[in-house]
C-alpha cells in the first residue's frame, strides 16, 4: 500500500462518513491490523467513538474482524481494506450504470444501498417508493410492487446480493442490527466467508409490501432522528429480518469490462458485429461465473432468436458474422461445436485477449498521458518504444525523425520519471561501454502502476481543491440552501408569487454570479474525477490481467 493511496482513501473516508472515521480507517491502513484498545490509545480517541467508527467501517465493508494472532482468545483484531475503500470513488458510475439499465427506480436502489452499506429489501423499497413519490406531481404515488419488480431485476442480473449471514461472520450475537458486527464483544473468525459462499446468495426472500410511497412533509424533517427506530419497526413485519442486501461490486467491473468488449468491436468491425457480442454477453452475463475462462456455449439458434428486433438481418448472415468474429485475430468469440447451427463462447480468459484488450485500452492513455507531460514529441517516442519493443538512440532518432540532440534530452526525461528503461546488453562479461548495446524500451506493468499512482494522486488532489472551494464559500452556499428550503416550503403551502420573487432577491446579484461560477467550478472537478476513474479501472484491470493467465 502506497502513500497516495493512504492519502486518498483519507480523503474519501473524511469526505463521506467524517473526520473520527477518517482517522480510525487511515491508522488502521497504515498500521494493520489491531485491537480495540491499541487503536484508541494510538489514536487517542475515547472507545465509544473508536466502536461507533468501526460500526461504520464493518457496516460498509471497509473493515474486516478476526481472531488475534495470539490464537483463540485473544482480542478481536480490526483491518481496513484500501480496495474497498478506493471503490467509494466509483459509486457515481455504479449509480449512473444502474440508471442506464433499469432506469431511475433502480438508480435510486443502488444508491440507497451504497449510502447505507447494506439493507434489508423492505426498507429499501419502502424508502425508494417514498424518494419517488415525493418527487411526483400531487396525487400520485408509487407502488411497492414497482419498486419490488426493479429490485428483483437487479439481484437476477447479480447486481445485488445477500450479505453473509452474520453468525457465519463469527459474531456471537443474533441481532439483525447490521452494526453489531463491529462491536468489540464480538468472537469473530479468521476468514469470513465472501459473499458468493453462501448459496441463497441471489435468492429473494418471500416478503409481504403492499401499499405505495408516503409523501414527506416538511413537518417530517423534525422526525428523522426516529428515522432509524420506524425501519426497524417496520422490517419486523415484512419477512425479510436479518437479510441484508449489498451491492455486488465485481458484477459492475465485470459490466464495465463487457461494454469494452463491445466497444472494441465495433470500432474494428462494425456496429452489428458489437450487438451480436452484446447479445452473447447478455444471454450469458448470469450464467457464467466471474471467475469463468469462457461463457457458457451458445447455439447460433439461440443467438438469433435473441437479437433485438431492430437488427432485422437474416440466418445466414448472421452465420457470416459469426464466422467473421471467429476468425478475428483478437479472438473474442470462439466456436466450440457444430450442433444447433454451431455453439459459440466469448473468450474471458486474461490471457491472451483479456490482457491484449487491456493492453490496448492502456496504450491509448499512456500514450495520451505522456503527450499531456512531455508533448507530443517525447509522445511519438513513448509510442514509438511501445511497438518497436527495443531500440537504440539512434535507432529513435532515426524512426521517430527527430534530431540528435533533441531525441537524447526526451529520452533522458521519460527516463528520469521511470517511463522508459534503459537495459544494458554486453558483447563480453567484462561490461565495457564500447561493446555493449544500450537499449531503450517500455517496461510495461511498472510504467501502468507508476501511472495509476499518478492517478490517485490526480483525484487526491482534485477531492482537496474541491473541499476547499467549497470550505472558502460555506457561507455562501449556506445561504443558497436556506433560501432554497423557504421557498420550497413557500411553494408547498400555495404562495403567491410576490412573496417568492421577494425570497429569491435576498441573494444578490454578485452573490449570484459567484454561486454559479463556484457551482461550475465544482461540476467540472466532479467530472475530472469521474474520468480519471476510468483511467484508474483501465489501469487496475490491465495490472490484474498480468497476474493471471
Amino acid at each position: 500500500m502506497t502513500a497516495q493511496e493512504v492519502r486518498l482513501c483519507g480523503l474519501l473516508l473524511q469526505e463521506h462518513f467524517g473526520e473520527v472515521v477518517e482517522r480510525i480507517g487511515t491508522h488502521l491502513l497504515r498500521g494493520g491490523a489491531q485491537n480495540l484498545r491499541t487503536i484508541a490509545n494510538e489514536t487517542n480517541t475515547p472507545l465509544d467513538l473508536v466502536k461507533k467508527s468501526l460500526c461504520v467501517l464493518v457496516q460498509h465493508g471497509a473493515c474486516e474482524f478476526g481472531s488475534g494472532r495470539r490464537g483463540p482468545g485473544s482480542p478481536v483484531e480490526y483491518r481496513a481494506s484500501c480496495e474497498r475503500v478506493l471503490r467509494v470513488l466509483r459509486y457515481p458510475r455504479y449509480i449512473y450504470t444502474a440508471k442506464t439499465l433499469y432506469g431511475d427506480t433502480g438508480e435510486l436502489i443502488v444508491e440507497e444501498v451504497l449510502q447505507r452499506g447494506h439493507m434489508t429489501m423492505s426498507n429499501t423499497v419502502k424508502t425508494v417508493a417514498d424518494r419517488l413519490t415525493h418527487n411526483m406531481e400531487e396525487g400520485r404515488s408509487m407502488e411497492y410492487s414497482e419498486v419490488v419488480s426493479a429490485f428483483s431485476k437487479l439481484v437476477e442480473t447479480h447486481f445485488l446480493q445477500r450479505c453473509p449471514p452474520v453468525a457465519e461472520m463469527g459474531t456471537a450475537a443474533t441481532s439483525t442490527n447490521p452494526a453489531t458486527p463491529g462491536t468489540p464483544a464480538a468472537s469473530a473468525s479468521t476468514a469470513p466467508p465472501t459473499a458468493e459462499s453462501n448459496p441463497d446468495c441471489y435468492k429473494l426472500p418471500h416478503v409481504t409490501l403492499i401499499g405505495r410511497g408516503k409523501r414527506r412533509r416538511s413537518s417530517d424533517d423534525s422526525e428523522e432522528q426516529r428515522g432509524g427506530k420506524k425501519a426497524k419497526m417496520d422490517s419486523e413485519s415484512c419477512g425479510d429480518e436479518g437479510i441484508y442486501w449489498q451491492v455486488n461490486f465485481e458484477r459492475f467491473h465485470q459490466h464495465f469490462r463487457d461494454q469494452a468488449i463491445i466497444s472494441a468491436v465495433a470500432s474494428k468491425l462494425d456496429q452489428t458485429s458489437s450487438e451480436i457480442v452484446r447479445t452473447m454477453l447478455r444471454m450469458s452475463e448470469v450464467t457464467t461465473t466471474q471467475t469463468a475462462a469462457y461463457t457458457q456455449p451458445l447455439s447460433a439458434n439461440e443467438i438469433f432468436r435473441s437479437l433485438p428486433p431492430n437488427y432485422s438481418i437474416s440466418r445466414p448472415i448472421l452465420d457470416q458474422y459469426l464466422s467473421l468474429l471467429v476468425d478475428d485475430p483478437m479472438e473474442f468469440v470462439g466456436k466450440s461445436g457444430d450442433s444447433g447451427g454451431g455453439m459459440y463462447v466469448i473468450s474471458k480468459e486474461p490471457w491472451p485477449t483479456w490482457r491484449e484488450l487491456h493492453w490496448s485500452l492502456w496504450y491509448r492513455r499512456g500514450w495520451c498521458v505522456c503527450q499531456s507531460w512531455f508533448g507530443s514529441r517525447s509522445a511519438r517516442i513513448f509510442r514509438l518504444l511501445l511497438r518497436k519493443r527495443h531500440l537504440e538512440q539512434k535507432q529513435v532518432e532515426d524512426f521517430a525523425m527527430i534530431p540528435a540532440k533533441e531525441a537524447k534530452d526526451m529520452l533522458y526525461t521519460l527516463l528520469s520519471e521511470n517511463l522508459v528503461q534503459l537495459q544494458e546488453i554486453p558483447k563480453t562479461p567484462d561490461h565495457a561501454p564500447s561493446r555493449t548495446f544500450y537499449l531503450y524500451t517500455v517496461n510495461q506493468l511498472p510504467t501502468a502502476r507508476l501511472l495509476l499512482q499518478h492517478c490517485y494522486k490526480t483525484v487526491a488532489n482534485l477531492i482537496e481543491r474541491r473541499l476547499f472551494e467549497t470550505k472558502e464559500n460555506k457561507r455562501l452556499l449556506e445561504k443558497s440552501q436556506r433560501i432554497e428550503a423557504i421557498l420550497a416550503s413557500l411553494q408547498a403551502s400555495g404562495a403567491e408569487p410576490e412573496q417568492l420573487t421577494e425570497v429569491e432577491e435576498m441573494i444578490t446579484a454578485p452573490e449570484r454570479q459567484q454561486l454559479e461560477a463556484l457551482r461550475h467550478h465544482i461540476n467540472k472537478l466532479d467530472s475530472t474525477e469521474n474520468q480519471v476513474d476510468e483511467t484508474v479501472f483501465l489501469l487496475e484491470s490491465y495490472i490484474f490481467s498480468t497476474k493471471t493467465k
